[in-house]
């Protein structure tokens, strides 16, 4: 028979990662690469993918090219740049299953709280499934709410004759054929969303407070073509992947230091397939510069094309309630709907909503300061994986998980069991996400916040960051103890 004991004795292990999505399954590869460490995956969900499993509306896909968004040691076979979410979801599963990482996944197994124990130096980690206690704790869950999106409160929903769906949790029955459909929203997930809804209902209405930043890029890169007809995959994936790296961190230098001639490049962009320039002013020029927050892709133009076919309306208005047969703007004007999709943006977390306490005393992640962006001042043996805002999320995630293995490496050969970033007294601090958009700023005051000089800041080129991780110092802004 199997005591309780038993069974936490069973679930000790050296590191314990949360999340098995993009961050945590790479986490694991660095991680095994060190023979003599035992590790397992905690993963809330029934499967492998993280937000590629999570977000499973129409359309689906990546802002970011799949060959900086994947990892630099598993080419990327598929034919498309802009990867489409199941495809790298099941990247992903391949990845796992490929490098025996698999093995050490546990699934339905949602943290709850963590606390850290001086005398044991050790974490506890409570699930729903069950009590793991471990060295070192690795947080790669992101910062996405996977239980709640944003969703404003509409006057009138209550009235609204037809369904009403928000993109974090579509429903499985739900198809727009022959429906007139109104996109609330003008983020990445509406753009996603309306080419393809376009392709099946009567008509979609894109329905923006404000226009977004939008770039077209071809859907296959043709160089990445090219080259891995020539040459063998993995030479082909890291010489693509460097020019991928290149070009975006050129393409976004460019437009902070020059975003007036930014904002006529992308202008020009859209009028290739939308000749009207008074169209363009009142429903793709943006009042922020580019880069205040994220650009969105449209692959090949898609969203353009649709509008230019008719099939896709832009409405820049707001919202002043919710009726029977659809909505009604400020401005007067009523759009009829059978269906309302609310893209109305997502809710960020710390650290998963993992409750964190240190010796019984409960921490507040917002009085923290992160150390490399990666480690919390006055927490021992933990660390947390947050990707570039500016760039893929796998870029800066490989880079973590490379810190987090020659951190381990260090205590190991020199025989210590704590590291702790103590933060000096004269670090100013400062919002740990850097940009504008709506949604970041309503979750700032949750989070950790990063400092005004290194080590105590978070890098956002990762050019320079690459660089100077091979010469860093493990030991600077750490107190370790034996």
């Amino acid at each position: 028979m199997t005591t309780e004991a038993d069974a936490t004795d069973s679930r000790r292990v050296d590191v314990l990662i949360i999340g098995a999505g993009l961050s945590g399954v790479g986490a694991a590869w660095h991680l095994q690469r060190q023979p003599g460490r035992t590790y397992a995956v905690l993963e809330a969900r029934d499967r492998p993918g993280g937000t590629w499993d999570l977000f499973r509306h129409p359309g689906v896909r990546s802002d970011s090219d799949i060959f900086t968004l994947g990892y630099a040691f598993q080419p990327w076979r598929g034919p498309k740049s802009l990867a489409d979410g199941e495809s790298i979801r099941r990247y992903i599963e391949d990845t796992a299953r490929d490098h025996g990482i698999d093995r050490h996944i546990h699934y339905r197994s949602k943290v709850l709280s963590a606390d850290w124990s001086w005398e044991r130096c050790r974490w506890t980690v409570k699930t729903e499934g069950g009590t793991w206690t471990c060295s070192f704790l690795y947080v790669c869950a992101g910062y996405y709410d996977d239980d709640r999106g944003h969703q404003p409160e509409f006057e009138g929903v209550e009235d609204f004759g037809g369904r009403f769906v928000h993109p974090q949790f579509w429903p499985d029955d739900l198809d727009v054929a022959g429906e007139k459909v109104v996109m609330i929203g003008s983020g990445a997930t509406a753009v996603t969303l309306v080419p393809a809804l376009a392709r099946r209902a009567r008509h979609v209405t894109m329905l923006q407070r404000s226009p977004t930043y939008l770039i077209s890029l071809p859907d296959v890169d043709p160089a990445a073509e090219t080259l891995r007809r020539l040459l063998p995959a993995p030479l082909a994936h890291r010489l693509v992947r460097a020019k991928n790296v290149l070009s975006s961190g050129l393409a976004y230098w460019l437009s902070r230091r020059y975003p007036e001639q930014t904002r006529r490049h992308l202008r020009r962009g859209i009028l290739r397939y939308l000749p009207d320039p008074a169209y363009l002013d009142r429903h793709f020029t943006p009042r922020y510069q580019p880069w205040d927050q994220r650009l969105c892709v449209v692959p090949d133009g898609d969203l353009f094309r649709e509008v230019a076919a008719g099939r896709v309306s832009m409405v820049t208005d707001r919202i002043a309630r919710l009726a029977e047969h659809g909505i009604e703007l400020e401005s007067g004007r009523t759009l009829e709907a059978d269906v309302v999709v609310s893209a109305t943006g997502l809710s960020l977390i710390p650290l998963g909503g993992i409750a964190v306490s240190v010796g019984g005393r409960a921490v507040d992640l917002a009085e923290t300061t992160a150390y490399r962006g990666l480690m919390l001042s006055g927490v021992p043996n933990l660390a947390f994986c947050i990707g570039y805002t500016n760039a893929s999320w796998t870029l800066r995630a490989e880079l973590s998980s490379r810190y987090v293995v020659r951190l381990l490496r260090h205590m190991e050969r020199h025989g210590l069991t704590t590291a702790m970033p103590a933060l000096p007294r004269d670090v100013a601090r400062r919002p740990l996400l850097g940009l504008t958009s709506a949604y970041v700023q309503r979750a700032a005051h949750l989070f950790p916040q990063q400092g005004d000089r290194a080590p105590w800041t978070v890098g956002q080129n990762y050019l320079t960051d690459r660089l100077r991780s091979a010469f860093l110092d493990v030991r600077k802004g750490v107190i370790f103890d034996g």
